[in-house]
Protein backbone atom coordinates (compact mmCIF):
# COMPACT_ATOMS: atom_id res chain seq x y z
CA UNK A 1 0.00 0.00 0.00
CA UNK A 2 1.38 3.39 -1.01
CA UNK A 3 2.02 5.72 1.91
CA UNK A 4 0.80 9.35 2.00
CA UNK A 5 4.43 10.49 1.77
CA UNK A 6 4.67 9.10 -1.78
CA UNK A 7 2.10 11.69 -2.90
CA UNK A 8 4.29 14.67 -2.07
CA UNK A 9 6.36 14.94 -5.27
CA UNK A 10 4.01 13.07 -7.59
CA UNK A 11 3.37 15.90 -10.08
CA UNK A 12 6.18 17.92 -11.68
CA UNK A 13 3.93 20.86 -12.61
CA UNK A 14 2.61 21.47 -9.09
CA UNK A 15 4.09 22.48 -5.75
CA UNK A 16 4.83 19.55 -3.43
CA UNK A 17 1.57 18.03 -2.15
CA UNK A 18 2.20 18.25 1.58
CA UNK A 19 -1.55 18.39 2.13
CA UNK A 20 -1.79 14.72 1.13
CA UNK A 21 0.45 13.85 4.07
CA UNK A 22 -1.33 16.07 6.56
CA UNK A 23 -4.93 15.14 5.70
CA UNK A 24 -5.19 12.12 8.06
CA UNK A 25 -3.76 14.13 10.93
CA UNK A 26 -5.98 17.13 10.22
CA UNK A 27 -9.01 14.85 10.12
CA UNK A 28 -8.07 13.38 13.51
CA UNK A 29 -7.58 16.80 15.07
CA UNK A 30 -10.18 18.67 13.03
CA UNK A 31 -12.97 18.44 15.57
CA UNK A 32 -13.35 21.66 17.57
CA UNK A 33 -12.06 21.75 21.12
CA UNK A 34 -14.86 20.69 23.51
CA UNK A 35 -16.45 23.49 25.46
CA UNK A 36 -16.21 23.36 29.27
CA UNK A 37 -19.90 22.52 29.59
CA UNK A 38 -19.39 19.50 27.34
CA UNK A 39 -16.71 18.05 29.60
CA UNK A 40 -13.42 16.54 28.46
CA UNK A 41 -14.66 13.12 27.35
CA UNK A 42 -14.89 14.28 23.73
CA UNK A 43 -11.25 15.39 23.86
CA UNK A 44 -10.11 12.06 25.28
CA UNK A 45 -12.26 10.04 22.88
CA UNK A 46 -10.34 11.24 19.83
CA UNK A 47 -7.12 9.49 20.91
CA UNK A 48 -7.63 6.21 19.00
CA UNK A 49 -8.34 8.21 15.84
CA UNK A 50 -5.28 10.35 16.52
CA UNK A 51 -3.10 7.29 17.05
CA UNK A 52 -4.30 5.69 13.82
CA UNK A 53 -3.63 8.92 11.90
CA UNK A 54 -0.11 9.17 13.32
CA UNK A 55 0.60 5.55 12.43
CA UNK A 56 -0.59 6.25 8.88
CA UNK A 57 2.31 8.70 8.65
CA UNK A 58 4.68 5.82 9.53
CA UNK A 59 5.51 7.25 12.95
CA UNK A 60 6.80 4.50 15.28
CA UNK A 61 4.63 3.33 18.15
CA UNK A 62 6.96 4.72 20.82
CA UNK A 63 6.69 8.22 19.33
CA UNK A 64 2.90 7.91 19.01
CA UNK A 65 2.93 6.98 22.70
CA UNK A 66 4.83 10.14 23.59
CA UNK A 67 2.31 12.23 21.65
CA UNK A 68 -0.63 10.48 23.33
CA UNK A 69 1.04 11.21 26.68
CA UNK A 70 1.39 14.88 25.71
CA UNK A 71 -2.29 14.81 24.77
CA UNK A 72 -3.12 13.41 28.22
CA UNK A 73 -0.96 16.10 29.84
CA UNK A 74 -3.01 18.72 28.04
CA UNK A 75 -6.18 17.08 29.31
CA UNK A 76 -4.73 17.19 32.84
CA UNK A 77 -3.95 20.89 32.49
CA UNK A 78 -7.47 21.66 31.27
CA UNK A 79 -9.07 19.63 34.05
CA UNK A 80 -6.99 21.39 36.70
CA UNK A 81 -7.48 24.87 35.24
CA UNK A 82 -11.23 24.33 34.99
CA UNK A 83 -11.34 23.11 38.59
CA UNK A 84 -9.42 26.20 39.77
CA UNK A 85 -11.77 28.50 37.83
CA UNK A 86 -14.88 26.77 39.18
CA UNK A 87 -13.63 27.03 42.75
CA UNK A 88 -13.00 30.74 42.34
CA UNK A 89 -16.51 31.24 40.95
CA UNK A 90 -17.96 29.31 43.90
CA UNK A 91 -16.20 31.42 46.51
CA UNK A 92 -13.16 29.30 47.33
CA UNK A 93 -10.84 32.05 46.10
CA UNK A 94 -7.49 31.70 44.37
CA UNK A 95 -4.95 28.99 45.32
CA UNK A 96 -3.69 30.05 48.75
CA UNK A 97 -0.08 29.01 47.98
CA UNK A 98 1.97 27.72 45.06
CA UNK A 99 1.63 24.10 44.04
CA UNK A 100 2.66 21.55 41.43
CA UNK A 101 0.70 18.57 40.08
CA UNK A 102 2.77 15.50 39.19
CA UNK A 103 1.89 12.74 36.76
CA UNK A 104 3.59 9.45 37.61
CA UNK A 105 4.09 5.95 36.20
CA UNK A 106 3.78 5.46 32.45
CA UNK A 107 2.27 8.94 32.14
CA UNK A 108 5.29 10.43 33.91
CA UNK A 109 7.60 8.52 31.55
CA UNK A 110 5.47 9.75 28.60
CA UNK A 111 4.80 6.15 27.61
CA UNK A 112 0.99 6.11 27.82
CA UNK A 113 -1.03 4.25 25.22
CA UNK A 114 -4.82 3.88 25.02
CA UNK A 115 -5.40 2.21 28.41
CA UNK A 116 -4.23 4.77 31.01
CA UNK A 117 -5.33 5.29 34.56
CA UNK A 118 -4.54 8.04 37.05
CA UNK A 119 -1.27 8.16 38.96
CA UNK A 120 -0.86 11.72 40.22
CA UNK A 121 0.30 13.72 43.23
CA UNK A 122 0.36 17.27 44.59
CA UNK A 123 3.38 19.14 45.93
CA UNK A 124 2.54 22.27 47.91
CA UNK A 125 4.73 25.14 48.98
CA UNK A 126 5.64 24.95 52.66
CA UNK A 127 3.19 26.72 54.96
CA UNK A 128 2.77 27.32 58.72
CA UNK A 129 1.16 24.41 60.61
CA UNK A 130 -1.62 26.66 61.88
CA UNK A 131 -2.86 27.11 58.30
CA UNK A 132 -3.12 23.37 57.58
CA UNK A 133 -6.91 23.07 57.80
CA UNK A 134 -7.43 26.05 55.51
CA UNK A 135 -4.77 25.16 52.93
CA UNK A 136 -5.18 21.40 52.85
CA UNK A 137 -8.94 21.83 52.64
CA UNK A 138 -8.54 24.00 49.53
CA UNK A 139 -6.23 21.52 47.80
CA UNK A 140 -8.30 18.51 48.82
CA UNK A 141 -11.21 20.13 47.02
CA UNK A 142 -9.06 20.88 43.98
CA UNK A 143 -7.71 17.34 43.80
CA UNK A 144 -11.14 15.75 44.17
CA UNK A 145 -12.47 17.92 41.38
CA UNK A 146 -9.76 17.39 38.79
CA UNK A 147 -9.40 13.65 39.44
CA UNK A 148 -13.18 13.26 39.07
CA UNK A 149 -13.07 15.25 35.83
CA UNK A 150 -10.31 13.02 34.47
CA UNK A 151 -12.26 9.91 35.45
CA UNK A 152 -15.34 11.21 33.64
CA UNK A 153 -13.20 11.98 30.60
CA UNK A 154 -11.91 8.41 30.32
CA UNK A 155 -8.75 8.39 32.46
CA UNK A 156 -10.14 6.32 35.33
CA UNK A 157 -9.36 6.61 39.00
CA UNK A 158 -6.33 4.61 40.12
CA UNK A 159 -7.50 1.35 41.69
CA UNK A 160 -4.65 1.66 44.18
CA UNK A 161 -5.69 5.23 45.14
CA UNK A 162 -2.43 6.78 43.94
CA UNK A 163 -4.01 10.18 43.43
CA UNK A 164 -3.65 13.71 44.75
CA UNK A 165 -7.08 13.41 46.38
CA UNK A 166 -5.48 11.07 48.97
CA UNK A 167 -3.46 12.62 51.84
CA UNK A 168 -0.49 10.32 51.19
CA UNK A 169 -0.04 11.87 47.75
CA UNK A 170 -0.67 15.52 48.74
CA UNK A 171 1.69 17.40 51.05
CA UNK A 172 4.15 20.32 51.32
CA UNK A 173 7.50 19.95 49.62
CA UNK A 174 9.44 19.66 52.91
CA UNK A 175 7.09 16.88 54.02
CA UNK A 176 7.66 15.13 50.69
CA UNK A 177 11.42 15.31 51.13
CA UNK A 178 11.19 13.98 54.69
CA UNK A 179 8.85 11.22 53.58
CA UNK A 180 11.33 10.09 50.94
CA UNK A 181 14.15 10.17 53.48
CA UNK A 182 12.17 7.88 55.78
CA UNK A 183 10.91 5.58 53.03
CA UNK A 184 14.33 5.15 51.45
CA UNK A 185 15.96 4.40 54.81
CA UNK A 186 14.18 1.04 55.02
CA UNK A 187 13.64 -2.04 52.87
CA UNK A 188 9.93 -2.51 53.45
CA UNK A 189 8.31 -3.99 50.34
CA UNK A 190 5.23 -1.76 50.38
CA UNK A 191 7.31 1.41 50.65
CA UNK A 192 9.56 0.32 47.79
CA UNK A 193 6.47 -0.35 45.67
CA UNK A 194 5.13 3.13 46.42
CA UNK A 195 8.49 4.69 45.57
CA UNK A 196 8.59 2.79 42.27
CA UNK A 197 5.40 4.62 41.32
CA UNK A 198 6.64 8.01 42.53
CA UNK A 199 10.15 7.91 41.04
CA UNK A 200 8.83 8.14 37.47
CA UNK A 201 7.21 11.56 37.82
CA UNK A 202 6.97 14.66 35.71
CA UNK A 203 5.34 18.02 36.56
CA UNK A 204 2.23 18.71 34.51
CA UNK A 205 0.82 21.89 36.09
CA UNK A 206 2.04 24.61 38.43
CA UNK A 207 5.44 25.52 39.87
CA UNK A 208 7.96 23.06 38.43
CA UNK A 209 10.64 24.20 40.89
CA UNK A 210 8.80 22.21 43.56
CA UNK A 211 9.15 19.05 41.45
CA UNK A 212 12.85 19.75 40.85
CA UNK A 213 13.40 20.13 44.60
CA UNK A 214 11.76 16.76 45.27
CA UNK A 215 13.81 15.03 42.58
CA UNK A 216 17.03 16.48 43.99
CA UNK A 217 16.08 15.20 47.46
CA UNK A 218 15.49 11.70 46.08
CA UNK A 219 18.82 11.64 44.25
CA UNK A 220 20.65 12.90 47.34
CA UNK A 221 19.19 10.04 49.36
CA UNK A 222 20.30 7.24 47.00
CA UNK A 223 23.91 6.82 48.27
CA UNK A 224 22.62 6.08 51.79
CA UNK A 225 19.76 3.82 50.66
CA UNK A 226 21.60 0.52 50.24
CA UNK A 227 18.95 -1.66 51.91
CA UNK A 228 16.19 0.10 50.00
CA UNK A 229 17.97 -0.39 46.65
CA UNK A 230 18.57 -4.04 47.49
CA UNK A 231 14.85 -4.52 48.02
CA UNK A 232 14.16 -2.77 44.71
CA UNK A 233 16.43 -5.32 43.05
CA UNK A 234 14.71 -8.21 44.84
CA UNK A 235 11.33 -7.01 43.60
CA UNK A 236 12.48 -7.45 40.01
CA UNK A 237 11.84 -11.16 40.52
CA UNK A 238 8.16 -10.36 41.03
CA UNK A 239 7.91 -8.98 37.49
CA UNK A 240 8.93 -11.94 35.29
CA UNK A 241 8.73 -11.70 31.52
CA UNK A 242 6.30 -13.84 29.54
CA UNK A 243 8.65 -16.78 29.01
CA UNK A 244 8.60 -20.25 30.54
CA UNK A 245 11.73 -22.07 31.72
CA UNK A 246 12.39 -23.22 28.15
CA UNK A 247 12.18 -19.61 26.89
CA UNK A 248 8.88 -20.24 25.14
CA UNK A 249 6.21 -17.54 25.11
CA UNK A 250 3.94 -18.07 28.09
CA UNK A 251 1.66 -15.65 29.90
CA UNK A 252 1.12 -15.87 33.65
CA UNK A 253 -2.58 -16.56 33.16
CA UNK A 254 -3.71 -13.93 35.68
CA UNK A 255 -7.12 -12.67 34.47
CA UNK A 256 -6.18 -13.74 30.94
CA UNK A 257 -9.09 -13.64 28.44
CA UNK A 258 -7.85 -16.84 26.76
CA UNK A 259 -4.85 -19.22 26.93
CA UNK A 260 -2.90 -17.44 24.18
CA UNK A 261 -3.07 -13.96 25.74
CA UNK A 262 -0.04 -12.21 27.21
CA UNK A 263 -0.32 -9.09 29.32
CA UNK A 264 2.38 -7.26 27.41
CA UNK A 265 2.60 -4.40 29.87
CA UNK A 266 2.85 -6.54 33.01
CA UNK A 267 5.09 -9.23 31.51
CA UNK A 268 7.13 -7.20 29.06
CA UNK A 269 7.27 -3.45 29.48
CA UNK A 270 7.10 -3.29 33.28
CA UNK A 271 10.06 -5.66 33.81
CA UNK A 272 12.08 -3.45 31.45
CA UNK A 273 11.03 -0.11 32.94
CA UNK A 274 11.59 -1.37 36.49
CA UNK A 275 15.12 -2.52 35.63
CA UNK A 276 15.91 0.76 33.90
CA UNK A 277 14.56 2.75 36.85
CA UNK A 278 16.78 0.90 39.29
CA UNK A 279 19.92 1.20 37.18
CA UNK A 280 19.26 4.89 36.49
CA UNK A 281 18.92 5.54 40.24
CA UNK A 282 22.13 3.65 40.97
CA UNK A 283 23.95 5.74 38.36
CA UNK A 284 22.53 9.05 39.60
CA UNK A 285 20.50 9.85 36.48
CA UNK A 286 17.45 12.11 36.60
CA UNK A 287 16.02 10.84 33.30
CA UNK A 288 12.52 9.38 33.52
CA UNK A 289 11.59 8.08 30.05
CA UNK A 290 12.82 4.61 29.09
CA UNK A 291 14.48 5.64 25.83
CA UNK A 292 16.21 8.57 27.53
CA UNK A 293 17.42 6.33 30.34
CA UNK A 294 18.75 3.84 27.81
CA UNK A 295 20.55 6.59 25.91
CA UNK A 296 22.14 8.13 29.01
CA UNK A 297 23.12 4.76 30.50
CA UNK A 298 24.74 3.81 27.20
CA UNK A 299 26.54 7.17 26.98
CA UNK A 300 28.09 6.65 30.43
CA UNK A 301 29.05 3.08 29.47
CA UNK A 302 26.72 1.48 31.99
CA UNK A 303 25.35 -0.52 29.05
CA UNK A 304 27.34 -2.15 26.27
CA UNK A 305 26.57 -1.28 22.66
CA UNK A 306 24.90 -4.64 22.10
CA UNK A 307 22.77 -4.48 25.25
CA UNK A 308 21.68 -0.89 24.61
CA UNK A 309 20.75 -1.72 21.02
CA UNK A 310 18.87 -4.86 22.03
CA UNK A 311 16.91 -3.16 24.81
CA UNK A 312 15.97 -0.17 22.69
CA UNK A 313 14.77 -2.50 19.96
CA UNK A 314 12.82 -4.55 22.52
CA UNK A 315 11.17 -1.48 24.04
CA UNK A 316 10.18 -0.02 20.70
CA UNK A 317 8.85 -3.34 19.38
CA UNK A 318 6.77 -4.04 22.49
CA UNK A 319 5.29 -0.53 22.39
CA UNK A 320 4.37 -1.05 18.74
CA UNK A 321 2.80 -4.46 19.41
CA UNK A 322 0.76 -3.14 22.32
CA UNK A 323 -0.46 -0.06 20.46
CA UNK A 324 -1.48 -2.18 17.47
CA UNK A 325 -3.30 -4.61 19.78
CA UNK A 326 -5.15 -1.77 21.52
CA UNK A 327 -6.24 -0.23 18.23
CA UNK A 328 -7.41 -3.63 16.98
CA UNK A 329 -9.51 -4.06 20.13
CA UNK A 330 -10.94 -0.55 19.86
CA UNK A 331 -11.82 -0.94 16.19
CA UNK A 332 -13.54 -4.25 16.98
CA UNK A 333 -15.79 -2.43 19.44
CA UNK A 334 -13.96 -3.33 22.66
CA UNK A 335 -12.13 -1.35 25.32
CA UNK A 336 -8.33 -1.15 24.77
CA UNK A 337 -6.37 -3.10 27.35
CA UNK A 338 -2.87 -4.52 27.82
CA UNK A 339 -3.47 -7.98 26.34
CA UNK A 340 -1.72 -9.28 23.25
CA UNK A 341 -3.32 -12.20 21.40
CA UNK A 342 -0.27 -14.17 20.23
CA UNK A 343 -2.39 -16.09 17.71
CA UNK A 344 -2.56 -12.87 15.67
CA UNK A 345 1.23 -12.93 15.23
CA UNK A 346 2.97 -14.83 12.49
CA UNK A 347 5.80 -17.20 13.37
CA UNK A 348 8.45 -14.57 12.68
CA UNK A 349 6.69 -12.03 14.89
CA UNK A 350 6.44 -14.55 17.73
CA UNK A 351 10.15 -15.31 17.42
CA UNK A 352 10.88 -11.60 17.44
CA UNK A 353 8.83 -11.15 20.61
CA UNK A 354 10.55 -14.14 22.20
CA UNK A 355 13.98 -12.65 21.43
CA UNK A 356 12.96 -9.26 22.85
CA UNK A 357 11.73 -10.81 26.09
CA UNK A 358 15.00 -12.74 26.39
CA UNK A 359 16.90 -9.43 26.18
CA UNK A 360 14.76 -7.97 28.96
CA UNK A 361 15.15 -11.08 31.11
CA UNK A 362 18.94 -10.99 30.76
CA UNK A 363 18.92 -7.28 31.62
CA UNK A 364 16.90 -7.93 34.77
CA UNK A 365 19.53 -10.40 35.94
CA UNK A 366 22.32 -7.98 35.07
CA UNK A 367 20.75 -5.09 37.03
CA UNK A 368 20.38 -7.21 40.16
CA UNK A 369 24.15 -7.75 40.14
CA UNK A 370 25.18 -4.13 39.49
CA UNK A 371 26.66 -2.18 42.37
CA UNK A 372 26.15 1.54 42.65
CA UNK A 373 28.92 3.74 41.41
Amino acid sequence: MQTPWRQVFLADDEPPRWQAVLEPLQAALGAPEPKPEQGLAQYRACQPRLARALLSLQLPGWLVSELISDHNDRLYRRAIAEAVDAMQEQGWGEPPIGFCVLVMGSGGRHESLLHPDQDNALILEDYPPERHVEIDGWFTQLAERFTAALDAAGIPFCRGYVMASQPLWRKPVSAWCEQMRLWMATRRVKLVQLCNILFDFNPVYGDEALAHRLRAAIQAQVPDAGLFMHEMAELLDEAPVALDRFDRLRGDGVEAPHPYAINLKRQGLLPLTASLRLLALKRGLSAVGSRQRLSELHAMQALTDDRAWGLQHAFEHLMQLLLDAQLHTHEAGGQPDNWLDTTRLCDGERRQLQWNLQQIQAFQRHVKQVRAG
